[in-house]
């Protein structure tokens, strides 16, 4: 039984990314924050560790792609969660009952619509889940939460209401992070970060590398280097291995232009899951 460490509590929406991966008999290992997955699978305390690194609505987790420049763990796989927030309360609760919701601000901020309609006060807290283990110990009637259908389940609470999100395609990426690299697989994606000297026209070189191969470029984002200010770290995802021909040689090719590469993993591709009725 595969052993995986993902930040929040039970019913974290991370925690449901995992069992979707690897079924519902996974052992969860709860951390406090981000840089404790990474250390729980760096020292061995679980075999992978479950990443949040970009929700198609909120955008990227910043403190994702900081944890990845800094450690040296491998991309195992991705993950693609639909995201869907229920407005959670205990037992008995009706919705008239109801004064505030309390949840992560971006919770609170993508479900702003449905809170608006039913005249609902946003109260933030620290995570969706962690919500809902606060309200199931403090017996407030008045208040409930948005957090995943698996908090509900982890924490004895009622749903009110389903899928209260503004729009349908939520959907949230995640990594899984490992010592070691995948097998390789039919339909893989890389993931790599570089940077480049602060020149006209390197940048545009360093992507002429993955064009000129026809290599598919599926992002690109730059995020401000933490020790020298006013200078970028570009973050790329491409599709193929690194080991294809024309990935390698694009790779080759980036090298000799840019300062620095590091390569975060070849691994499986994933599919975004269909969009069922809400």
């Amino acid at each position: 039984m595969s052993r995986v460490a993902f930040q929040g509590v039970a019913g974290a929406y991370s925690e449901q990314a995992t069992r979707q991966f690897f079924g519902p008999e996974v052992e969860s290992v709860p951390c406090r924050t981000l840089a404790d997955v990474f250390f729980a699978t760096e020292n061995e305390q679980a075999d992978y560790g479950m990443l949040p690194i970009e929700n198609a609505i909120a955008g990227s987790v910043t403190r994702s792609y900081e944890l990845l420049m800094e450690h040296d763990l491998r991309i195992h796989a991705e993950v693609i969660l639909r995201v869907r927030h229920m407005l959670l309360a205990l037992p008995g609760t009706q919705l008239a009952d109801v004064k505030r919701v309390r949840s992560h601000p971006q919770a609170l901020a993508q479900c702003r619509r449905y809170l608006e309609r039913h005249d609902l006060e946003s109260e933030p807290a620290f995570d969706t889940a962690g919500s809902a283990r606060d309200l199931a110990e403090s017996k407030q009637t008045d208040t409930a939460v948005i957090a995943s259908e698996l908090a509900a389940e982890s924490c004895n609470l009622e749903i009110l209401d389903r899928a209260i999100e503004d729009y349908p395609f939520n959907y949230t990426r995640f990594f899984i992070l490992s010592l070691s690299s995948p097998p390789r697989a039919q339909r893989s994606k890389t993931s790599l970060l570089f940077t480049t000297p602060h020149q006209p026209g390197v940048l545009y070189e360093c992507l002429g590398e993955f064009a000129r191969r026809h290599v598919n470029l599926a992002k690109i984002e730059s995020r401000p280097r933490l020790n020298q200010p006013w200078q970028y770290i570009f973050y790329l995802d491409f599709e193929g291995h690194c080991q294809d021909p024309e990935c390698e040689a694009a790779i080759m090719g980036l090298l000799r232009r840019s300062s620095y590469v590091k390569l975060l993993g070849s691994y499986p591709a994933a599919t975004t899951p269909v969009l069922n009725e809400r």
